[in-house]
């Protein structure tokens, strides 16, 4: 075995039984998916692209996305680089600030999260939103921080508006060399490859280009700044590897394979469930965690909605919300908990059962085995889309919101301002709501406060903020979210724009046509301006939510715009309570 100092053998027999599969209500869906599952899975072990298209043009662009299987040996052989970067980086910053978007910035939050920064390293944070009062949150001393810019295409607009912004701050405090204090993770050829050449930054980590961002975590996306924190690499590696391990077939034909092999194989048991369970109508996917893990949902949320949601299927990720009692949940839910192995999770497995719900119960060996996970659910996500006729490796409908922005920032730039659409409501308190077409119903005319009584059975409610880190904010939308659940016992999420763009955009505007969604954004009370923009940080964000309002009306959504004058919890709060008055 390579990499023997990587334990990979002793981490893969950690691993077994590591999945359970309660299937109650979709046993005959497992049963009836058990074969298909295990070819999908040997299939993805032969990168065979067959095993989602049969078009030869759609096998081409899947085979140049799956070199996230590769990945793990690619980085074992990056141990020692990245940890000779992470000691030079050490000593010369005290802060490293993680400038990115979606699958290049979800990963490297979670290792932050969960596995912490090591005593004698820099302070990370990660800055993945436009909202003026999150780019001023982000303050640091600026001689002293490193900044890594993160974008796959390297064209993204918001990591490269902020690393304009962070530029200005640089040459403002008169840092002799302000390139020194940048790092870029990109792909091969891509326009921020050449500038990173060009204006000589401290470091560039070229990623192959066949991995797809969310598919990245044991990339240099992910490892790069795990090692910056003084994780230990070579540890999320060496699950990274025992995890692929323990998904490699077996001898004997696939097509024999039963329920009972399958469900032995970690990661495969876990994409059997979800993809079965979506096939009978269980496609609310629902984490449940513990505190310490509850990143991680994030991650995940972004992986499987991009990957699914497409189509017009797909396969809704819950994550964050709060518990409810077994009244509270539809029966079109699949619960999967996640726990360290020394944590048990018989009460939640009681409490879904008594709720009528399959239930998968994930077990992580240690903190570390966040390597293997991602890789679990990679594989699993994989195995899911097949079961359910789904190419995993595009993402069709996410260019629809940024070409809408696009169109409204070249409209500010010739006119100075951003179009308004013809409100439906306007409160006395300033507060502004607009509802889709699809929303205002076939007579052209409803009552925006009525917009929660159209969640039917199956439908699920998306709250989608455009608003900064505030705790009062994420307070009030957190009480929301858990109040609308109970009251319709619809399966909720909440996504922060323009994060969810680039990750649950793709399920919102491409899945099924099951969502209603209230978007929120709030005139800045200080903006920011972009150097070298016409445009603000406040503008950018405006438009971005306007963009995704458009796509979500020109996809047929049911969907109410709420505008708030001023990022105030008491706005916001009497706004989403009237929501829940009917």
């Amino acid at each position: 075995m390579r990499w023997p100092a990587l334990d990979v053998a002793a981490r893969q027999a950690r691993l077994t039984n590591t999945c359970r599969v309660i299937a109650g209500p979709i046993d005959d869906a497992i049963a009836a998916e058990a074969a298909a599952a295990a070819r999908a899975a040997a299939g993805l072990s032969r990168r065979d692209a067959s095993v989602w298209s049969r078009d030869p043009g759609v096998q081409q662009t899947i085979a140049n996305r799956l070199g996230w299987l590769d990945s793990p040996a690619l980085m074992a052989e990056s141990i020692d680089r990245l940890r000779a970067f992470a000691d030079g980086v050490r000593r010369d910053f005290s802060h490293v600030v993680l400038l990115g978007m979606g699958g290049s910035s979800l990963a490297p939050e979670v290792l932050r999260a969960i596995l912490g920064t090591s005593p004698g390293y820099p302070r990370f944070q990660m800055l993945d939103s436009t909202d003026p009062a999150a780019v001023l949150a982000a303050a640091t001393p600026v001689d002293r921080t490193l900044y890594i810019l993160a974008s796959k295409s390297g064209g993204t607009i918001e990591p490269n508006s902020l690393a304009a912004h962070f530029r200005r701050l640089l040459e403002d405090a008169r840092v002799r060399r302000w390139a020194d204090h940048f790092l870029a993770i990109t792909d091969a050829g891509t326009e921020l490859a050449e500038r990173a050449r060009v204006d000589r930054f401290r470091d560039t980590f070229v990623n192959p280009s066949d991995i797809g961002g969310r598919y990245s975590a044991l990339s240099f996306f992910g490892l790069v700044p795990a090692a910056l924190m003084g994780q230990d690499v070579a540890a999320l590696v060496g699950w990274g590897l025992a995890m692929l391990a323990s998904t490699e077939p077996g001898p004997g034909d696939a097509a024999d394979t039963t329920a009972t092999d399958t469900m032995s194989r970690p990661a495969v048991a876990l994409g059997l469930a979800i993809g079965a369970a979506a096939l009978a109508g269980r496609d609310k996917l629902t984490l449940v965690v513990p505190p310490a893990l509850e990143p991680f949902g994030l991650w995940v949320e972004q992986l499987v909605a991009e990957s699914t949601g497409k189509s017009g299927v797909g396969v809704v990720p819950v994550m964050g919300e709060t518990r409810g009692g077994a009244n509270a949940y539809g029966a079109d839910r699949l619960f999967v908990t996640v726990r360290l192995a020394d944590a048990p999770h018989t009460a939640d497995i009681r409490e879904f059962q008594t709720a009528h719900a399959p239930v998968v119960a994930i077990d992580l060996p240690e903190p570390y085995a966040l390597g293997a996970e991602f890789v679990r659910w990679e594989i699993a996500t994989a195995v899911a889309a097949a079961l359910l006729g789904i190419n995993p490796f595009d993402e069709p409908n996410v260019r629809q919101a940024k070409d809408a922005t696009r169109v409204l920032l070249d409209q500010y730039r010739m006119k100075g301002q951003l179009p308004a659409s013809t409100p439906d409501r306007i409160g006395s308190d300033g507060v502004v709501l607009t509802l889709s077409r699809a929303a205002r119903g076939d007579e052209g005319h409803q009552n925006p406060e009525r917009l929660l009584t159209q969640l039917q059975p199956g439908d699920y409610l998306a709250i989608l903020a455009y608003l900064g880190p505030g705790t009062d904010l994420a307070d009030v939308l957190r009480a929301f979210r858990g109040a609308a659940r109970d009251k319709t016992r619809a399966a909720t999420t909440m996504g922060y724009g323009p994060r969810y763009l680039h990750s649950t955009g793709q399920l919102h505007k491409g899945g099924p046509n099951t969502g209603v969604f209230i978007l929120i954004t709030a005139s800045p009370a200080n903006d920011v301006a972009i150097p070298g923009e016409a445009f603000s940080f406040g503008t950018l964000e405006h438009a971005q939510a306007l963009g995704d309002f458009a796509s979500l009306d020109t996809a047929g959504r049911r969907a109410l715009h709420v505008h708030l004058p001023a990022p105030d919890a008491h706005l916001l709060r009497n706004a989403l309570q009237g929501l829940l008055a009917f």
